[in-house]
Parts: structure tokens; sequence; C-alpha cells
């Protein structure tokens, strides 16, 4: 809301300054001189006020910034009746700051629906019945029902047999976990099996998820302030510009030279060139899918040293994939992917439906399945074109079938063993990974070249795991079975080394994300919570496309200094000549407008930006042939 009127007061003074402006004109040219002279004073006052009042809370801030030059300027030229000129300055001024205001507002949302991915009410079992309860109306021992696909509301214990949990949001564990009676259960963690009942051990404002949301909270109000690159500058052109005002009026007694100086020294350039080359970025960007919420975290962006990464959906794709079939029998693996992909399309399970995307990816005809039984978190039994099938966890399918002699071969850390059998025998294990993203190498290079010194692993999966995933890449650092709590004291520790950009997907990364001098959030599939915290979204499900975004940022920001530079170069040298009489407060405040012509031009080449993009290819089931990935045998 604050946000908002801020805006709509820039909106405002500018259309006051323009109006201003025009009508005095009209009147001027027609033979009006003093209405025009009354006109510009008024339409200047707003525009003045708003500076002072504005001077005045930076002082109180400790900050010295451009807004004193345009208040001097302005106020001079109507001391010394020069309106016109004072009018000009004002359109500009208003201008630029609400060009900026745009900048920062245009991508900008506000974080007041976080908790939008735990449901409003919970279903309490009551005196044999059913009934929908507030979310703050939970008390510790009431038995909820949890339907398949409900976020867990509270923190509980699982008060049936068993339950399915995705906890990749909370934890970054790719694959469901499956619980039993008296385990203890997440809220923000999801039921990817069937319904359960949980009894409630925690109210909702003391349970995991309500304290990661008052870790976001906290992590941004302690977030260091975005300085503006024309901040900068400003107080090193403040001191150029009051010598040289002086200098022409201790030496002339002139006051009209004063004002020349000063309103050629509106720093329209910085004040203009920045916001639009940051602008144009932000459009850029945006264009390659990388949503970047305002001005300064796109300038951040540009300067970052160090990186942050989580694991589970960043890093790695955060859906399980095919690495291997292994044949026990002789049965080819097309045959055993289809004799499992055929019957688990009678299940939600992610792991089952991983399966069933892999054989449709491989082009493979599925018959239905048929006296299909599904077992929670264990497996699948059923028919499939007569046959009787099983498939599920090692342990579930060898209960009923027997284990292969010998056991089976080692798997790398992470992977998950998925048994097949088919009329009473084992005939091959499909091996499921969540596998580095294509290019994952490539990019993190690309990165390296463009300035980031520092890349990091921050994961709340298992340190086997990540380390695992992780081979071969170069990484400076790998934090596992990290707390989001813990995300966040890695992200301030890391700031000796420079700006810090963190990326998640998780609601276990929000804080962190919220904490770092830039979040970026995979906004394509990640949580609700990451994406509001975040000041950076990927809008698609690539993470090259971070470089993309950085180097854009880099581009942007490199024009914006250019144009500062130029335009300070030129406006100097306009003071210089008002000094010396050669210039009137109009002819300064034109010549000023053709500075800010200039530099708006160059700053506008950042819309032509266009990124050094990673050859890489979308993620896709991984099938033996493919990839260089080998089908194994086992005797």
């Amino acid at each position: 809301m604050e946000h908002r009127s801020n805006d709509l007061l820039k909106t405002a003074i500018l259309l006051l300054a323009v109006t201003g402006l025009v009508t005095g004109l009209a009147l001027w040219f027609a033979g009006l001189g003093e209405i025009a002279n009354l006109v510009w004073f008024a339409g200047v006052t707003p525009a003045l006020a708003a500076l002072v009042v504005e001077i005045l809370r930076c002082i109180g801030r400790g900050e010295v910034g451009l807004d004193i030059v345009a208040a001097l300027s302005m106020a001079a030229a109507l001391v010394f009746g020069e309106t016109l000129a004072a009018a000009v300055v004002a359109v500009m001024y208003s201008g630029g700051t609400f060009l900026e205001s745009f900048a920062e507002g245009r991508a900008r949302r506000e974080m007041h629906d976080l908790l939008s991915r735990v449901p409003r009410t919970a279903t309490r079992h009551l005196n044999g019945g059913l009934e929908d309860l507030p979310l703050d109306a939970i008390e510790p021992g009431y038995r909820l029902l949890i339907r398949q696909g409900d976020v867990v509301p509270v923190d509980g214990t699982i008060a049936s047999d068993a339950a399915l949990l995705d906890t990749s949001a909370l934890t970054g564990e790719s694959f469901p976990v499956r619980l039993t009676r008296g385990n203890e259960a997440m809220s923000g963690s999801t039921n990817a099996g069937e319904a359960f009942d949980l009894t409630a051990t925690r109210v909702a404002k003391d349970s995991t998820y309500a304290g990661i949301v008052r870790l976001v909270k906290e992590a941004q109000r302690s977030k260091a302030p975005m300085s503006r690159l024309a901040d900068r500058w400003s107080l090193g052109f403040l001191a150029v510009t009051v010598a040289i005002a002086f200098a022409a009026w201790w030496f002339t007694g002139d006051p009209i030279r004063t004002v020349a100086v000063l309103v050629v020294a509106t720093p329209c350039p910085l004040i203009l060139a920045v916001p639009v080359a940051l602008v144009a970025g932000l459009s850029r960007a945006a264009h390659f899918g990388v949503l970047i919420k305002g001005a300064g975290p796109l300038e951040t962006m540009a300067r970052v040293g160090t990186l942050i990464l989580d694991k589970t959906g960043t890093l790695t794709d955060g859906r399980p994939r095919i690495v291997s079939i292994n044949s026990h029998d002789g049965m080819g693996a097309d045959d055993i992917l289809r004799l499992a992909a055929a019957l688990d399309q009678a299940s939600k399970h992610p792991v089952a439906q991983a399966i069933v995307t892999a054989a449709k990816a491989r082009g493979l005809t599925l018959p239905v399945p048929s006296d299909v039984a599904e077992i929670p978190g264990e497996g699948v039994l059923g028919h499939v074109e007569g046959r009787k099938v099983i498939v599920g966890g090692d342990d579930f399918v060898a209960g009923r079938v027997g284990r292969l002699p010998g056991g089976f071969p080692d798997m790398a850390a992470g992977s998950v063993l998925v048994a097949v059998a088919a009329d009473g025998r084992m005939v091959g294990h499909l091996v499921m990974a969540d596998p580095l993203r294509e290019g994952a190498g490539a990019m993190l290079d690309a990165l390296r070249r463009k300035g980031i010194g520092r890349i990091l692993l921050a994961t709340g999966d298992r340190a086997d795991v990540a380390e695992r995933v992780t081979e071969g890449l170069g990484l400076d650092g790998v934090r596992a079975g990290l707390t989001p709590d813990q995300k966040v004291l890695l992200v301030l520790s890391e700031r000796k080394h420079g700006p810090v950009m963190m990326v998640g997907d998780g609601v276990n990364d929000a804080p962190a994300l919220a904490a770092a001098d830039v979040g970026v959030a995979m906004g394509a599939r990640g949580a609700a919570a990451s994406a509001e915290a975040a000041d950076v979204v990927l809008l698609v499900d690539r993470i090259d496309r971070l470089g993309s975004g950085i180097e854009i940022a880099q581009a942007s920001r490199r024009i914006a200094v250019e144009s500062v530079v130029a335009g300070i170069g030129l406006s100097v040298l306009g003071m210089i000549a008002a000094a010396y009489g050669y210039l009137s407060p109009v002819q300064g405040a034109l010549l000023q407008e053709v500075i800010d012509l200039a530099v708006i031009l160059n700053a506008l080449r950042a819309l032509r930006v266009t990124p050094h993009e990673p050859a890489t290819t979308p993620p896709q089931a991984v099938l033996p042939g493919q990839a260089g990935i080998p089908e194994r045998a086992t005797p």
C-alpha cells in the first residue's frame, strides 16, 4: 500500500509539471507572459516541495543524494525569475523519478499470500463424523484427515498404518518418504499417497511451515537495502556543481550565471540514463524467461561474487528419471519397462508416473491393466495381458517372489530401486535417480567466466547424495543436511566475498532467498513461497537461463555507467560554458535536454543485448541406449 501511494504521488507530480510547462508555453506564445510565469511557478512548486521533503528524509538517514542539485536549480531559477527554466527542470526531474519508480515496481509483488500452499481449513474427525475448521482453530490432540494431494496443515504424528509424504519442498529430498504409525509429519509436506489420519502435535503458528514464514519475514527485514547506482555518483557530482556555481557568482557577481550553471547541472543524465538502461534490461531479461523484480535487483545481479545453489529442482531436475534397466532372466529392457509402466498407469505415485512417462517417451504402447491392487508406499499388483505383474520396492516384490541369488549390485547414492516381477519371478529392476540437469556443468563454467568467484551447493538432502550428484562440477563447497535457518546463516557468512546470489525452488529455500542480496526462484515448478521471497524468478524450467539473466544485467549496468559518464562529462562542459556567460538559464535547460536525449538513446541499447546461451537441451527421460547409459544384466 505504501509503495502504491508513493507511485501515485510521483505520477501526480509529473502530470502537474508537464501540464504547467505545456500550458505556460501556450500562454507565452499567446502573448500572456505574466500569466505564463505564474503557471510555470505553479507547476514547479509541487515538484520542489516533494524534493525538499525527500532531502530532509535523506539527511535524517545520513544520506546525501542528487536531489539537492535539482532543488537548488529549481529554487534559484524561481527566485531570479527564470520560471521557464525551472519548469523544464521540474518536468525532467519528476519524469526521471517516475521512471525509476516504474522500474522498481514493474514486477514487484507483496508477500501477502506466502501461506498459499497451506489450506485455510482442515478436516477433523469428531463424534464419528467429519467437520471443517479454520487452520488457527486446530489444537494439539485433534485427529485430522489428510486426503491425497493435501498439504499437511500442522505438525503431527501419523495415526494411520502408513503415509506417503512428498517433503521435497521442505527438505530437498527428491523422492516421497514413507512414514508409519507414530512417525512425525511436518507441516508443508504434501500427501503423495492414500488418505491418512494425523494427530496434531502443534498449533499452526508453532508448526514447521509457519516457522519458515517467520524466517522469510525476518530475513527480508534484515536485508541490506540496495543502493542506487546514481546515488554512488551523486556526492562527487554535487561537489563539482557547487564549486563551479560558487566560482561563477564569486568572480562575476552575476546570479543569473549561477542559475544557468545549476540548471545545466541538473543531474538528468544520472536520473534518466540509469533507470532507462535498467528498465530496458528488465524487459530484455523477461524476453528470455527471467523475471527480475525491479532495477535494484538487476543492478546487484550484475555484481554478484558468490552463487549458492539448492540441489533438488534447481541443480537437478527434481523429478525421478530412469538411469538404467537391469534384466535378470534375459527379458529385454523395453519389455521390462512396458510391463512396469502398464501396471503403474493405475498408480498416482510420483515414481510410478515417472515410469509411465519414460515408457511413453520410448514410444511403447501400454495395455490397460486389470485386477489392480495398490499398497500405498509399497507397490502395485495386477494383471497385464494375462500375466501377473508386481511392481514396487525391492523388499515388497522380493517378499512375494523371492530374492535374486547373490543380491543386487550396488547403486549410486540417492538412487531408488524399483523391482519388477512377472508370473512369480523377478524379471528386472529399474534404477531411478534425480540426476543433474542437462548442461549444468557448462552453465557453471559460463557463470565463472562472467565473474562469479565462488559457487556453493546448499541442500537439505543427505551429504552422500549431494556429493555424488555434484561430483566433477568443481564446486567450491557442498553444504548438506541444512535446515532453512542454516541456509540463511550460510548466505550471511558468504557476504564477505561480495554480493551473494541464492538459487532455490522449495519452501525451505524461501528464507535464504529473502536474505540473499539477490534471491532467484525456479518459478516454473517451484513453491509459491520461494517465488514470493525471491528478487528474480526463472519463468522457464531451465537453470541455464540464470546465465542469460546475469549477462543481461551486466550489460545493462555497463550501458548505464557509460551513459552516466558521457552525460556528466557533457554537463560539466555545459556548466563551464554557463559560468563564462555563454549560456542563459533557458539555453542551459535546452542544452540539458539535448544531453538527456543522447544518454537516453544510448541507454536504450540495453534492449538489444543478446546473451550467449550455452547449448543445453530440456530434460527428458533417459533410458538404456540413450545418452550413453548402458543396459546392465545380472545373472
